[in-house]
């Protein structure tokens, strides 16, 4: 992933290693994560999903995202990592390929390819990475995009069908997101959480771990950096950003941030400006 923003590129991984449990994380770049052998849930923002063969994701680089509960030994899955620089240079003024990443996320993440549409899939995989000899960049390149114009149009089509569809979710927990993600910039402390919804501490605390597998902390650490990021790109001095972020103290934002993302916020806004 780093080279892959590094280079202002793509980067594709066919993963078959044992899938360690991951905490909470953002990237720089979008994701793409095909699912072959399937897993058990996703967590994307605030939406929980199941995980099945076929299974296609797309998560742009402010979105937290968390695999839990993994119920094979062995997960088989491709990763796709794409800068979103470089997705922009595909695109033109008729066809914003950027789109499956940001349309409307309260609808879905995720795409559930039927066998054809996995076979595609594949086989653009295939051809970009068995690609060799004279000209193989501009095949590279050109492969890639129509990969990513067939995924966009599989995804505009599944919108309409996802629409009636709400991912599964614990419906106390749904709500205690939706609350953390709207009131990012307020004091959000366990005891305000559990005032707020009339729970105790330690049951608010048991049910967020048990549906999400994470704290309460560590995801608003994650949200709050992931809004940090947004503003930064926008063009929010970093003084502005973690003011608007909830943090207590610019020294507290500066750990956090780094501690996440790898850099200091404002190497961060140089390099995103």
């Amino acid at each position: 992933m780093d080279s892959c923003i590094a280079k202002q590129y793509f980067a594709i991984a066919h993963l078959y290693k044992n899938e360690k449990i991951m905490s909470m994380h953002i990237h720089d770049c979008y994701e793409i994560y095909y699912s072959i052998t399937g897993g058990k849930q996703f967590l994307i923002d605030n939406r929980f999903y199941d995980i099945h063969p076929g299974d296609i994701f797309f998560i742009n680089q402010y979105e937290s995202h968390y695999l839990s509960q993994i119920d094979h030994e062995v997960l088989e899955r491709i990763v796709i990592s794409v800068s979103p620089e470089f997705l922009k240079s595909l695109s033109s003024k008729e066809t914003d390929l950027n789109q499956c990443f940001f349309y409307d996320k309260k609808i879905n993440h995720k795409l559930s390819l039927n066998p054809e549409e996995q076979k595609r899939f594949l086989y653009y995989i295939h051809k970009i990475c068995s690609t060799n000899g004279f000209g193989e960049d501009l095949i590279e390149r050109s492969v890639f995009t129509e990969l990513m114009v067939f995924l966009n149009q599989l995804f505009f089509i599944q919108q309409g069908e996802n629409e009636k569809e709400a991912p599964e979710y614990h419906q106390q927990v749904d709500k205690i997101l939706t609350y953390i993600n709207q009131n990012l910039q307020n004091e959000l402390s366990i005891a305000e959480l559990s005032e707020h919804f009339f729970l105790s501490p330690s049951y608010i605390c048991r049910i967020f771990k048990s549906s999400t597998g994470t704290t309460i902390n560590k995801y608003i650490i994650a949200k709050r950096i992931a809004l940090a990021k947004s503003l930064l790109v926008q063009g929010y001095t970093v003084n502005e950003t973690w003011e608007q972020c909830g943090f207590h103290d610019y020294s507290n934002f500066l750990k956090s941030f780094t501690k996440t993302v790898g850099i200091s916020p404002k190497k961060y806004s140089r390099f995103s400006t």
